[in-house]
């Protein structure tokens, strides 16, 4: 089985936004056509704010109203600049498309059942219902035109699965005219590279992550891109099952170890990637160990360097070397 060639969206750390899961079933919240609004006592299609608060108590209101528009879930902490300056994005995105999604913003501290039923290990996360179902985004803050290009997906998805319709908010001049949405710019070199991986030309797009670094070490933007490209590169047209045979049969080949680790992370498998480079860095000669240690901090950037996940890695790994 050969490996899919990934989307631009999952570079960006998004899952592909057509693996939908746990509908409800028939006779439970969300499984019905009608909305009950975003609100406590909103009228079907009416709604106090595009923007609005989500909690343990009142989220199946928003699973209602995800079967008419999409609902866009900013799981978050405002004491998290990153998650901070991501709602503001959010909100910016979610009000310039008048109606056609709402944002449901949740404090992952005060509200732990959502936090554990959107698997929010780190924030900010942000995920969607459409039709009653949960669909996962993406993990970390990025600029406004790569959050609104992953937004159009959710919409497409909405209209694949007939969820097309509209809001209003309360009080709303219904004959006004939607603003036109205010798209941020990507950096040139980041344009590039976005470019570049929609056409699965990942050496080149891992040439402008670089000149990016180079003219700015600081841009943890194209850190992070550059680290995920590769990942996508060190990945392309390899079969699956090929990897892991390789590894399984071969324990002692740091190249296979390597791959079958990258192999991990992409596939969500975190934990196994980072327990398999950590258990294998002791055994190395030197140039060994700079290998086992360039890819896993690779690989931190591309799982998030906040994830509590590399945090614990990263722990791990310092103990090693010290």
């Amino acid at each position: 089985m050969s490996m899919p060639p990934p989307s631009a969206a999952n570079l960006r750390g998004a899952v592909d936004l057509s693996s939908l899961v746990n509908r409800p079933a028939p006779g439970t919240p969300g499984a019905a056509g009608g909305v009950a609004g975003g609100a406590p006592g909103a009228a079907a299609g009416v709604v106090p704010s595009l923007v609005l608060e989500g909690t343990d108590a009142n989220f199946t209101q928003f699973i209602e109203l995800s079967n008419q528009v999409p609902v866009i879930v900013d799981l978050k902490a405002d004491w998290a600049d990153q998650s901070k300056e991501l709602s503001a994005v959010l909100a910016r995105v979610v009000t310039s498309y008048a109606g056609r999604l709402v944002l449901v913003a949740v404090e992952v501290e005060a509200n732990p059942q959502l936090a554990q039923a959107f698997q929010a290990q780190s924030v900010p996360t942000v995920a969607a219902l459409v039709g009653g179902r949960p669909v996962s985004l993406f993990q970390g803050s990025y600029p406004e035109q790569e959050v609104r290009a992953v937004i159009d997906q959710v919409l497409q998805l909405a209209a694949q699965n007939g969820v097309t319709g509209t809001v209003t908010v309360e009080g709303a001049d219904p004959n006004a005219e939607p603003a036109e949405p205010v798209e941020e710019p990507l950096p040139p070199h980041h344009a590039e590279a976005y470019e570049a991986i929609a056409q699965g030309d990942y050496a080149t797009a891992i040439k402008e992550y670089q000149t990016a670094i180079a003219q700015n070490p600081r841009d943890a933007l194209a850190v992070a891109g550059l680290a995920q490209v590769s990942l996508l590169a060190r990945l392309q047209d390899k079969s699956l099952d090929d990897i892991r045979a390789a590894a399984a049969a071969n324990p002692d080949d740091l190249d296979a170890q390597l791959l079958v680790a990258d192999l991990d992370v992409s596939g969500g498998h975190v934990d196994d990637a980072f327990d398999r480079l950590l258990t294998l860095f002791p055994k190395q000669d030197q140039a060994g160990k700079n290998a086992v240690r360039t890819r896993l901090l690779e690989l931190f950037e591309v799982v998030g360097t906040d994830d509590p996940r590399v945090v614990a890695a990263r722990r791990r790994l310092t103990g090693l070397l010290y």
